[in-house]
């Protein structure tokens, strides 16, 4: 019994599922399936909108659409290898050295809405409708050494902006500062803005990995040859 409880603790600990979220979601409101996944050396801070339905995911984590290229688009500008992190026979992502790759290099993940209803059955921006926004200054807070808010679509921009009293809203692959505020380094935060990774956004992939490069290159230490 003791070695049970004890590798039901451990599994709970290596779990980025919200099982309580999960439980309470009814087909009315949706709550976020997944913690906020939030690295204390983070210096960059992904935050979408809510995430797909989990029938559309591979993984039990950011970004989980095999569809969808952004964890294409961090092994192209890591490691040169746009495969990098994809299992192609299992038609899947390798959690596990995603997890690692992100808590070493410092990359954290959540969203600007912790409860949604999906007004169609997809996972477009425009039809969500936010029933509870997250407490964006609550995140910040969590993350001592935080340089860039980074999003890729407009919902959680213009949030994101409302919410940290931004003024004008980056244009794609540009950045604006984050009013007034520092991390405990002292230094500034600015808000960026990338082109979305979902394959329905309009641009190739090889101009999608330069936008994120030149993103990360302001805050990592990025090899040219990946």
């Amino acid at each position: 019994m003791a070695f049970y409880s004890l590798f039901c603790t451990f599994a709970l600990m290596n779990t980025y599922l919200n099982t309580e979220n999960i439980l309470r979601s009814t087909d009315e409101v949706e709550y976020h399936p997944l913690r906020p996944f939030l690295p204390v050396s983070a210096k960059v801070l992904f935050l979408g909108s809510f995430p797909p339905q989990r029938k559309r995911w591979c993984m039990d984590f950011y970004y989980p659409n095999f569809i969808n290229d952004h964890w294409r688009i961090e092994g192209e500008v890591f490691f040169g290898n746009r495969n990098h992190f994809v299992d192609e026979k299992a038609k899947c992502f390798k959690l596990e050295e995603i997890v690692a790759f992100c808590q070493e290099k410092g990359i954290a993940f959540f969203d600007t809405s912790t409860a949604v209803r999906r007004l169609k059955d997809n996972a477009s921006d425009k039809f969500l409708e936010v029933v509870e926004p997250t407490d964006i200054w609550a995140l910040i807070a969590r993350l001592p050494h935080l340089r860039a808010v980074v999003t890729t679509g407009e919902k959680a921009t213009d949030t994101i902006c409302d919410t940290l009293l931004i003024e004008t809203r980056p244009q794609v692959n540009a950045a604006v500062p984050i009013p007034n505020i520092c991390n405990q380094d002292g230094l500034s935060m600015v808000l960026y803005r990338l082109p979305s990774s979902s394959r329905a956004y309009p641009l190739a992939f090889a101009k999608k990995a330069e936008a994120y490069r030149a993103m990360f290159e302001l805050f990592f230490d990025v090899k040219k040859n990946g």
